[in-house]
């Protein structure tokens, strides 16, 4: 099992400060750290903003893959 430093429950969040919370939770992370996000829906969106703009600096793994929650482990490099 899987220690994280942080974890975020997205639909606690407002759509609008969803992605802008995750992203502050992982720039906090030092290197070695992993966060784990909890959501509804398949976060694919989130992976390729995370390609977009963090990239070559995380990693991504699937932990529970639906149908109701979905749990990643996102780790920074």
């Amino acid at each position: 099992m899987k220690e994280f430093a942080q974890t975020i429950h997205a639909p606690d969040y407002p759509p609008r400060e969803k992605h802008p919370t995750i992203f502050k939770a992982f720039d906090s992370l030092q290197s070695g750290e992993c966060m784990q996000l909890i959501n509804d829906h398949d976060p694919r969106p989130l992976q390729y903003q995370f390609m977009m703009e963090r990239e070559d600096r995380f990693t991504w793994e699937y932990l529970e893959e639906g149908p109701d929650t979905w749990r990643v482990a996102i780790g920074k490099k």
